[in-house]
């Protein structure tokens, strides 16, 4: 055999699009966490918002049969199950009081990341200038980059509840795309409906679109349930919503979720997805179907869940001097950095290298995230008291 010893007459390089790209922030924080793992340090991960708890069993029970059924095994239908559309619409219906068209108005994706990823090569021409709230999470300015959309970004600033000024959005020549989401991460701030009203009548007078991303719609505090932007009239004129099952059900490494809202929308996302993928496994989305039709009891018991995690954090914290606004929403704690600290970057770093804990910097998520960090609800009571204790010698 013989060995070509000849240096290689080329190198290979990334695509332009991608050296653009900044490194992925929860690699970056997961690497790391290992990093720190591997030294046999005792690491506590408030960093990445994946639910501890595993996907209900009666979930898990539904997947295993339809695994066992051999027509599950082909090639999924692009547009999905017509069961899971009619359940999902049911859902929306009982949720929201909105009605949407199985036909026209819902189309199933590989968790809702992916159908925002996807849309923009629908609807976003090179240049086409798109507003991103600022900070906001990372996932969403590659799509549109990758799309050739140019990003505007306007901040989310906590005087004005963490919503973006419409005002200032209505100032802006040429938007084609406004991309907003709440429950928002990282904030965990909610909308209001004066908010979104305000914001569908500046789209329909202005000619934009509107994204939503309601990931996170079922996770809320007190019993304020966040409202979908499809509730204000109009809505179905300019904006497309998209929903998960991930956080409601425990199943974000599932990856099942959908888009609804405005058809020709919806019909620019099933276009370009048709071109990429195949749909979703047919099994997961037979499991989907059992999940929607879940007992309130089951998102009730997670919703208290995340609560008593979120008020047992927040006292714990506060007994350190550290004062924290408790989230409205979503599974995160956006904290303004202790005193004593300059910068979010350094905050994290001191708490993953004095105390063992992993944090989310604020910065991360855009300019405007400077001053925050960002905490996941998703480790236990004793782990999180746990976690206050060390930070005691930090703080």
């Amino acid at each position: 055999m013989s060995t070509n010893t000849e240096s290689n007459p080329f190198t290979i390089e990334f695509a332009d699009r991608l050296k653009e790209l900044p490194p992925y922030l929860f690699v970056e924080i997961d690497r790391a966490k290992r990093a720190a793992m591997a030294q046999g340090r005792d690491v506590i991960n408030l960093g990445i918002g994946d639910p501890d708890y595993p996907t209900h069993p009666h979930i898990i029970e539904a997947l295993k049969e339809a695994a066992q059924d051999p027509d599950t095994h082909h090639y999924a239908l692009d547009n999905g199950l017509l069961e899971l559309r009619e359940e999902i619409a049911n859902w929306f219906q009982n949720r929201f009081n909105v009605a949407l068209d199985v036909e026209t108005e819902i189309h199933p994706c590989i968790g809702s990341k992916e159908g925002i990823a996807h849309l923009p090569l629908g609807i976003i021409n090179p240049k086409d200038k798109v507003v991103l709230t600022d900070p906001a999470y990372p996932a969403y300015r590659p799509s549109i980059q990758f799309a050739g959309g140019k990003i505007v970004n306007v901040p989310l600033k906590a005087g004005n509840g963490f919503l973006p000024d419409v005002s200032k959005i209505a100032a802006m020549k040429d938007v084609k795309m406004v991309l907003v989401n709440y429950p928002n991460n990282p904030t965990s701030a909610t909308a209001t409906k004066e908010f979104y009203t305000e914001l569908v009548n500046c789209a329909r007078e202005k000619g934009f679109i509107i994204v939503s991303d309601m990931a996170y719609s079922e996770v809320y505090y007190d019993g304020e349930k966040p409202i979908s932007i499809l509730e204000i009239e109009g809505a179905k004129d300019v904006a497309i919503e998209f929903h998960s099952l991930s956080k409601t059900y425990y199943m974000t490494g599932w990856r099942i979720g959908w888009a609804c809202g405005n058809p020709t929308l919806v019909a620019a996302l099933a276009k370009v997805k048709s071109n990429f993928d195949s749909g979703i496994f047919t099994a997961i989305q037979k499991a989907g179907i059992v999940a929607l039709r879940s007992a309130p009891e089951v998102t009730e018991e997670m919703r208290e869940l995340y609560q008593d995690r979120r008020d047992y954090l927040i006292n714990g914290l506060r007994g350190l001097g550290w004062k924290i606004t408790p989230p409205k929403a979503a599974f995160y704690v956006w904290a303004k950095i202790p005193k004593g600290f300059s910068s979010s970057m350094e905050t994290s770093k001191a708490f993953l290298d004095k105390s063992d804990i992993v944090v989310t910097p604020g910065n991360g998520f855009g300019e405007a995230g400077e001053g925050y960090v960002r905490m996941a609800l998703t480790v236990s009571k004793e782990r999180i008291n746990q976690a206050v204790e060390r930070l005691a010698k930090v703080l």
